[in-house]
């Protein structure tokens, strides 16, 4: 029997790969994910048996991953950012029950919370929380009780999957319960778009100007806490440290 290495590519750039992620893929005889993420490492690891699926078919991936391993071939299973952060980690073992000769092996990477602090500065010093606006697997009303808590409590929110074409309104959504919640108007919050890919801009905003901005999948957004504020053009949230 062959083994399952699920690799956290990063957020895109090769460059910003964890070596043992780097490792993985050139020991690897089959390469499997969901197109995008494919395309992003092809050209640096040429060679390779690459196997993808659409958006939505991430259970069939994963099958597809324990068949070819099941053919004696050392599979990649690639997710982008971490892979035990919104990644295939989790359902790859879920589904390895069913096989249960065959190995498994999760390899973190650097997610797009992490990724997108270096383009604003240091926004994530302090206490923080990630949240997906997505509603696909959670309903949202219990992502915008999450949100709720998170605003209460102070925290820091990094929003992942923040808009897309059916769900435009839902940052907007997120932004007007935090405040309803206790967070101010004004904010300090920044947004980051194609972290560690070409194009990567950055930008920081309150969070009353972040209620009124289109944003992509592909941004990420970041929203401060009571003391996080803009030093020299960058974002800060301070740890305490008596200076």
């Amino acid at each position: 029997m062959g083994k399952i290495s699920v690799v956290g590519i990063g957020p895109g750039e090769y460059e910003l790969m964890t070596i043992r992620a780097a490792r993985a893929l050139r020991e690897a005889d089959v390469i499997v994910g969901y197109t995008v993420y494919v395309d992003l490492v092809r050209e640096n690891f040429p060679g390779k048996k690459f196997l993808t699926t659409p958006m939505k078919k991430e259970v069939d991936r994963c099958r597809l991953a324990f068949e070819e391993a099941a053919k004696n071939q050392n599979v990649a299973m690639i997710c982008s950012g971490d892979a035990g952060v919104y990644g295939m980690s989790g359902l790859i073992l879920e589904l390895g029950e069913k096989y249960p000769d065959i190995d498994v092996e999760i390899i973190s990477g650097v997610t797009a919370a992490i990724g997108g602090t270096s383009v604003l500065g240091a926004p994530l010093i302090h206490d923080f929380a990630v949240i997906s606006l997505s509603d696909l697997l959670t309903p949202k009303e219990k992502i915008e009780k999450r949100l709720r808590a998170a605003a209460e409590a102070d925290f820091c929110v990094v929003l992942y999957n923040p808009s897309s074409k059916k769900r435009a309104d839902y940052l907007s959504q997120a932004c007007h319960i935090m405040m309803e919640s206790g967070k101010s108007a004004e904010t300090v919050c920044g947004i980051v778009r194609n972290i560690g890919r070409e194009g990567e801009e950055g930008r920081i905003l309150t969070l009353a100007e972040l209620a009124d901005t289109q944003v992509d999948m592909f941004t990420t957004v970041f929203i401060g806490n009571s003391q996080t504020k803009v030093i020299g053009g960058k974002m800060v949230t301070p740890r305490g440290y008596q200076i």
